[in-house]
């Protein structure tokens, strides 16, 4: 009786010690996030059910590991080196773009490399130090204690192991794992953005709650005759909205995605010699144009490529998916908006300042309609007739030398008597913004009052990279001017720079567009402001303009695929008759934000103001979205074909 009390007992302290290092490292991914000690403690213990529930998954990795191994410290030292390592990615992440780590972003772990690259440097912050350093006297501790315990024989540790793994898997997945939430006071049933579901319930839990909880929930009454009745009933709402061949003539279409582009001038507190959006200013006298509501700031180029192209959002995948490293097959479901150009006969292809090495882009590009795939090298060996280094800012491709690439590949095309659908993605405007990375030079002056001298040295980097991309616009349209062939462009910045100043704020904190980098913080009109950008529309031919020079007109994320279709008059399937259709009601709508077309910002679809043909057309487009990539595809080849079909 009392050896089986003295076992008990062992069992229970090694069980507590477990524990106890679970929260060890709960804290400390919390000091290295929130960067001091005490609001780390503030929040362990005013977010106590999920600061037990992050250190119920610390302490049972450790306790697993300690069972096979036979040694709680070896399994102590693996649980610290993973949460240690999540905080600082996350960290690093905060300080490259001002987003925390995300669910998505692991579907990026093998560039790992090349996305440091282009951050610039970075360092372990000295919190991140003392937190490691507070990590190895625990598991210091638990070496030197353990050696007055055993974890018991080896086919003792083996059962005890499977039980926990048995016990661990039905609490993570399946319907444990909403149980287990809710245990423990975590919300499984809602979506929301990552910055306001790590605030609450902290770094590991918020990912686990997208990676293990939420998932795309199947429409009441699905089957293949409930997606017939869909088809349907989308065809009697869309009706002449979704006519097969739009008349005009079809033009050549050059799509820019000009990196972190945006009116800078719009920014309070910055006297500027000149104008850094002087081209983009003038022709948008000659075009439409408006601001671009985006779905990130700071980063994410290749998320916002896809959804412009495939008209999906994080929003409409399994929470945790990663828009461009989905299965390969995904991209051919449905038609881009690259496949109607491509189906038209164009000549399709995309041209990246940069190399191949990120999102995915040498699989998906293909698989999503373009005929060829031009990164950095390529691009240099075109007939340029290149002066000097193409490259300016880095090891990017200038936009100048962009332009002239853009210029041979549509003069190749129309050569072979074919016109061109040209996807430009230029970079020279790309971070990192050291103030070194144009050589200190800047053609523009800035000053203000409430940046130091040290910050404006940064700001200047952004206002040169800014205007090298506005002349090369110009540049573009001058040569487009003198042009036969009919062709439009469409020219967007993806998302505002997140210029981050000397002291960890950013350019929009010091200038008073917001309190801080917390966007979880921000009122719903200051994420709107943040994350837009500038788009414009111009054509060659101002009769091929759809609206009378000069108009304003507010896009976004979802509404901008439908404007490129309708500028070159391409066919719509029922899959784009109807993004085209909602592209009316909601430019942008994300986990963050949503955005009407009337320009009015709402945190999400449910509060925003629509009509109830607006929300049926949104239910509808939802079972589409499922049916499609995670139900059985009934309605799949019907999407693909004209409405009445």
């Amino acid at each position: 009786m009392k050896q089986t009390l003295l076992k008990i007992g062992k069992a229970a302290l090694v069980l507590l010690e477990a524990l106890a290092l679970g929260g060890a490292v709960a804290f400390a991914i919390q000091w290295i996030i929130l960067g001091d000690a005490q609001a780390a403690l503030d929040w362990c213990l005013g977010a106590l059910p999920p600061f037990c529930l992050t250190a119920v998954f610390y302490g049972g990795g450790a306790l697993l590991l300690g069972l096979l191994t036979g040694r709680l410290w070896v399994g102590a030292l693996a649980s610290s080196a993973v949460g240690v390592t999540l905080a600082l990615v996350s960290y690093f992440k905060l300080a490259i773009n001002g987003t925390p780590l995300e669910a998505e972003d692991f579907g990026m772990i093998g560039q790992l490399n090349q996305v440091m690259g282009v951050a610039g440097d970075l360092k372990v912050p000295g919190r991140g130090w003392a937190a490691v350093g507070m990590l190895v006297l625990v598991v210091l501790f638990l070496f030197l204690l353990g050696k007055m315990l055993t974890l018991g024989s080896g086919r003792t540790r083996f059962v005890l192991a499977t039980a926990v793994v048995s016990l661990g898997l039905a609490l993570v997945i399946g319907p444990g794992g909403p149980a287990l939430g809710r245990a423990f006071s975590v919300n499984t049933q809602d979506r929301m953005m990552s910055a306001i579901s790590y605030r609450d319930y902290g770094l590991t839990v918020g990912l686990w709650r997208d990676m293990c909880l939420l998932a795309g929930r199947e429409p009441e009454g699905y089957g293949p005759e409930y997606m017939q009745q869909v088809v349907q009933r989308l065809d009697e709402l869309l009706g002449a909205s979704g006519t097969a061949e739009p008349a005009g003539e079809q033009p050549n279409v050059i799509f820019i995605l000009s990196e972190s582009f945006y009116d800078m001038t719009r920014l309070p507190g910055l006297t500027l010699s000149g104008d850094p959006a002087e081209n983009f200013h003038r022709l948008s006298g000659e075009g439409i144009s408006g601001r671009f509501y985006s779905s990130y700031l700071g980063y994410g180029t290749g998320y916002i490529e896809q959804s412009i192209f495939t008209g999906l959002t994080g929003k409409d995948l399994k929470p945790g998916t990663n828009i461009s490293f989905r299965d390969d097959g995904d991209y051919s479901l449905l038609d881009s908006v690259a496949t109607s150009f491509q189906a038209a006969g164009y000549e399709t292809e995309m041209l990246h300042a940069y190399n191949n090495s990120l999102y995915n882009r040498t699989v998906t590009y293909p698989k999503i309609g373009f005929n060829r795939l031009l990164f950095s090298r390529e691009i240099q060996e075109l007939d340029l007739n290149i002066q000097g280094s193409p490259y300016a800012g880095g090891y990017y491709l200038s936009d100048h030398v962009f332009t002239q690439a853009l210029l041979n590949r549509l003069d190749a095309a129309n050569e072979e008597g074919k016109r061109a659908f040209l996807f430009g993605i230029s970079m020279e405007n790309h971070q990192p913004f050291d103030p070194e990375k144009f050589g200190y030079v800047c053609q523009l002056e800035v000053s203000s009052d409430q940046l130091s001298e040290e910050n404006l040295a940064i700001t200047r980097v952004m206002l040169e990279g800014l205007t090298r991309a506005d002349q090369a616009l110009g540049e573009l349209t001058d040569a487009l001017r003198e042009w036969e062939e009919p062709t439009v462009v469409v020219f967007f910045g993806d998302h505002r720079p997140n210029l981050f100043m000397t002291d960890g704020g950013t350019v929009y904190s010091h200038l008073g567009l917001c309190e801080s980098n917390d966007c979880s913080r921000w009122s719903i009109e200051q994420v709107a402001d943040l994350y837009s950008t500038d788009y414009l529309i111009w054509a060659n031919d101002a009769a091929l303009l759809k609206q009378p020079a000069g108009t304003k007109q507010d896009t976004g994320l979802t509404a901008l695929g439908p404007a490129v279709l309708d500028a070159a008059n391409m066919p719509r399937t029922r899959y784009w008759a109807m993004q085209e259709r909602l592209s009316k009601a909601l430019l942008v709508n994300t986990d963050l934000y949503c955005v009407t077309a009337q320009g009015v910002p709402y945190w999400n679809e449910s509060d925003a103001a629509l009509s109830d043909e607006d929300r049926e057309l949104m239910n509808l487009r939802s079972a589409i979205v499922y049916d499609t990539y995670y139900g059985q595809r009934y309605a799949t080849s019907a999407m693909n074909r004209p409405v009445g079909s």
